[in-house]
């Protein structure tokens, strides 16, 4: 039976001799209110066997299973640091042409400007003569009289204006085009495009280029330590991880992985696992449909060891807002060398669980930054900008998703946990903070963190680890016990 979070006189009991898996699911900005609740949990010392993770959530989990969670709570850090302060931008093309036919537009306004312009100084002219001003108000309307001749003259707005205003047409058509070349030639890989030019100009509003980017530059951050070492190629860095978290499961801080992304060409999800020795073999060995479990499980530990950034690049892809991941299969597998476009799915909570559950998890803990569902008297102003409203969306179906997947499901966990905010005012994309109406202030993206921090201990540390603390019977010193 998978229920929420309950009362510490209501809870089921927690055990740390169950296998026990955190699930972190969300999108942006929720990565924050994440990191609050890792840092709770490692104060603490909670046991966990495995992190899962979609969305920004897959992000999280990639740093707490090699004992990496202080690189996504500390000051300097992904969250505090404010690294991700210009995540999911417009694309650069669409901003340039953006602000390039705001000048056109506005070009064509300076002829009402000047119009507007006469109004205001016929009136002055009036005012001169009412009190007796008449020398005055003639050379005013004199002087905007030779003004008007000489902006009008052939020679003048009627012929610069034009110029300028196409100027700004042709910067903006170079502008997307130069995108759109970029973009093809910083691809590592492609696929055929069957659309005109010009939405191959548009293509997705949203970039993921720097939020992909900062956060495996705090990964090769984390894996090398002290040492002054370039950045190697994605590719390289993914194998470095899973081999540094392959030899080292068991060990205090390391915990098993799992990510689950949406496959937009095989429409189905595609789950990527590095699980211990103990359960690879029934997880990989799982019924599935056309195509076999390898056409939708990836094992990180064995022949996908490639796909590591691959899977938090297609995690961090937005459906719609942004271009899916491109990543090329393996040809020996089911897919021949296709590439697949691989993008985040809000709803894949569900999925989540199902995955865990065949990895041998008995008790969940669920974390989430999506508010509980609304109540009578709740309403608030809908934004109007384009990514207020699709934050608005997104969050709302994160919301729901969180209820189906704490709705009962048979008896699929001993136990299910779940820590989400009371109230969240920030948009999965508000990562450089937003005004909070019921509070009247702003609220920040550091505010996340802490507030992850302090509801992980009120709704799970205190009310159920703490209770349960007379059932922990092996010592602190048990390396199987600890959490880092």
């Amino acid at each position: 039976m998978i229920t929420a979070a309950a009362p510490a006189d209501s809870a089921r009991p927690y055990s740390t001799r169950l296998r026990t898996a955190l699930v972190l699911t969300g999108t942006g900005t929720a990565g924050a209110y994440h990191a609050g609740v890792l840092r709770a949990l490692h104060e603490a010392g909670v046991r966990v066997d495995l992190v899962a993770g979609r969305g920004m959530g897959a992000a999280g989990a990639i740093f707490a299973a090699v004992d990496g969670g202080q690189r996504l709570w500390d000051t300097a850090g992904l969250w505090k640091g404010g690294r991700l302060a210009r995540a999911y931008q417009w694309r650069q093309p669409l901003r340039v042409a953006g602000w390039a036919l705001v000048t056109a537009a506005a070009l064509l306004g300076v002829p009402l400007v000047v119009l507007a312009f006469g109004v205001v100084t016929a009136l002055v002219g009036v005012l001169l003569a009412l009190v007796s001003l008449e020398s005055s108000s003639t050379a005013v309307t004199s002087w905007y009289q030779r003004t008007v001749d000489a902006l009008f003259s052939p020679a003048a707005l009627p012929t610069i204006v034009p110029r300028l205003i196409l100027l700004c047409l042709l910067v903006a058509v170079v502008a997307l085009a130069a995108g759109a070349a970029a973009a093809a030639w910083r691809a590592t890989t492609r696929r055929r495009v069957r659309q005109t030019s010009l939405w191959r100009l548009f293509g997705a509003p949203l970039s993921t280029r720097l939020v992909v980017d900062g956060t495996i530059g705090e990964l090769w951050n984390l894996i090398r330590g002290a040492a002054a070492i370039a950045p190697p190629p994605r590719a390289d860095l993914g194998r470095r991880y899973t081999d540094l978290l392959a030899e080292n499961l068991g060990q205090p801080g390391f915990r098993e992985l799992l990510i689950v992304a949406h496959d937009v060409d095989a429409r189905h999800d595609v789950t990527f696992a590095l699980l211990a020795e103990a359960h690879r073999p029934r997880f990989f060995a799982r019924p599935a449909g056309e195509g076999g479990r390898a056409a939708e499980a990836v094992d990180l530990a064995g022949a996908g060891r490639d796909h590591l950034v691959d899977a938090l690049a297609a995690s961090l892809a937005l459906p719609i807002a942004s271009d899916p991941h491109l990543v090329r299969l393996a040809p020996e597998g089911p897919w021949k060398g296709e590439t697949h476009r691989i993008c985040d799915r809000p709803g894949a909570l569900v999925r989540l669980l199902e995955e865990v559950a065949v990895a041998g998890v008995e008790q969940v803990i669920v974390v989430s930054a999506a508010p509980p569902p609304a109540r009578p008297h709740e309403l608030g102003t809908s934004r109007a900008d384009p990514r207020g409203r699709a934050a608005e969306q997104l969050i709302a179906f994160e919301a729901a998703g969180l209820r189906d997947a704490l709705a009962p499901h048979g008896t699929a966990f001993a136990n299910t946990y779940a820590i989400r905010p009371s109230h969240n005012p920030l948009g999965p994309l508000d990562f450089t903070g937003v005004y909070d109406e019921r509070s009247d202030r702003r609220f920040s993206v550091a505010e996340l963190v802490d507030r992850g921090y302090e509801d992980a201990y009120r709704q799970f540390i205190e009310p159920v680890v703490a209770a349960g603390a007379e059932r922990i019977a092996a010592p602190q010193s048990n390396p199987d016990l600890a959490i880092r």
